[in-house]
């Protein structure tokens, strides 16, 4: 290792990576980690961290400062990169094409890491196909004030689901809240059918477990723990195995043996811990790639589904409108689209409260309008309040809603400017509005 202008330089298996301010602190409020700190877990895990990312296209999420810094997202590999390391052309739903980094040794994982990413993002395909998923990503991200036993519970529900399909999952810690369930399938079905399989195993999910887990898309209409199907559209990632999180602590999505899971804790897994437990216990997913499965008995499910009357869930914004999808419109934006024929969706009253890049500061704002309204706040439940995470084009923010159905009506506020109200997509948005009505 040299020391040269405030940079180090590694050698990592026989290739030179510069590491450019490494005494940066990267984590500050709770564990103290810099940029090298970072670099040095990466590589502690390198094996199994590799395993969730190499031979894929790579989203650079960077964080460039540092963990409680708002983040953004490069798509597109950065015109200086090592010349050893390779990039693959992807498509995108709006018909953009991007050069995106592909990391297959421990060398491209510190190269990246140096570039600020603090999470590794990782499509669900192989660089020699991109069009045919190899893994079915299951997403439990429970709404606030659910109980992480129950996100436990839920994933040994979708584990015995998976074993009556005859697939096998691969759980871990998403490292923030929630769970992962990865499974590696035969790599001949394109995204469309991926993500069809991945709504009908939420909906059975939700069927056998009704009161703990949700497919319901809208955030107004969910309880519980929601299975995320739209993970496994194209052009979508999650954090892979070893990902540390932008949390205070510095925690990391853990790979798990199903032994685990029903007695894991999420804070038991961080920077600090997860060398030595991968020093001793080696990857629990090492196998993964020996137990590819067929997706066919979960397209079968679908096929039922749909033969009774359920169609396409809603897909994200920014994606084309698909033949039997519902309406894509908020129920509480429901009036603004013609109503259904039979049931209409009520309206739900929902009022923004809060956006901001900072989430603490978005946070801050719910706690000053709670303060100004505290007779109605009084009757909020749990999941009446919505705490969205945003993500525009480049960048990301929180935006807080209250749902003010259980506040009787003569006691509702009225909506008010969001306080604070700082959304980074609005001037996009604005000129993008402009130039369509030109």
């Amino acid at each position: 290792m040299t020391k040269h202008e405030a940079a180090e330089t590694l050698v990592v298996e026989g290739r030179e990576v510069r590491i450019t301010h490494p005494d940066k602190l990267y984590f500050s409020r709770q564990a103290k980690l810099s940029k090298l700190d970072l670099v040095r877990y990466y590589l502690s895990v390198a094996p199994g961290a590799l395993a969730g990312i190499r031979d894929r296209p790579f989203v650079l999420k960077r964080f460039v400062h540092g963990a409680e810094g708002e983040p953004f997202y490069q798509k597109r590999a950065p015109d200086k990169r090592p010349d050893w390391l390779r990039t693959v052309a992807l498509s995108f739903p709006s018909g953009r094409t991007a050069e995106e980094v592909v990391v297959d040794d421990a060398a491209g994982l510190a190269w990246i890491v140096n570039l600020g990413c603090i999470e590794l993002h990782p499509h669900a395909v192989r660089s020699a196909d991109l069009d045919h998923p190899d893994e079915l990503r299951i997403d439990l991200d429970p709404i606030p004030g659910v109980a992480w036993g129950d996100v436990r519970r839920v994933a040994m529900e979708a584990n015995a689901v998976l074993g009556e399909l005859g697939l096998r999952g691969w759980p871990k810690t998403s490292g923030s809240r929630g769970m992962h369930v990865n499974v590696r399938i035969e790599q001949r079905w394109p995204f469309a059918d991926v993500r069809r399989a991945a709504l009908a195993f939420s909906r059975e999910i939700e069927r056998r477990a009704p009161t703990l887990a949700t497919s319901k898309w809208w955030k107004e209409e969910r309880h519980g723990v929601f299975l995320d199907y739209n993970q496994n559209a194209k052009d979508r990632t999650t954090c892979s195995a070893y990902s540390v999180r932008p949390l205070s602590d510095a925690r990391v999505s853990a790979p798990l043996h199903w032994s685990e899971v029903e007695a894991c804790d999420p804070a038991d897994f961080t920077v600090a811990t997860m060398p030595a437990r991968f020093a001793k216990l080696g990857d629990p997913h090492a196998a993964m790639n020996d137990f590819a499965g067929s997706l066919e008995p979960l397209l079968e499910l679908a096929a039922r589904d749909e033969a009774a009357g359920l169609g396409d869930a809603p897909w994200p914004p920014h994606y084309r409108k698909t033949e039997g999808e519902a309406p894509r419109v908020a129920p509480s934006r429901a009036k603004r689209v013609a109503p259904a024929p039979r049931k209409p969706r009520a309206k739900m009253p929902l009022i923004v409260v809060a956006n901001s890049p900072d989430k603490a500061k978005a946070l801050e704002g719910l706690e000053r309008w709670k303060l100004r309204h505290a007779e109605a706040a009084s009757h909020l439940a749990v999941d009446d309040v919505l705490v969205d995470s945003m993500r525009g084009r480049s960048s990301t923010w929180t935006r807080i809603r209250v749902n003010l159905r259980h506040v009787p009506e003569d006691l509702r506020p009225a909506q008010e400017t969001p306080d604070p109200d700082d959304d980074p997509t609005r001037a996009w948005r604005a000129s993008r509005t402009r130039e369509q009505g030109q």
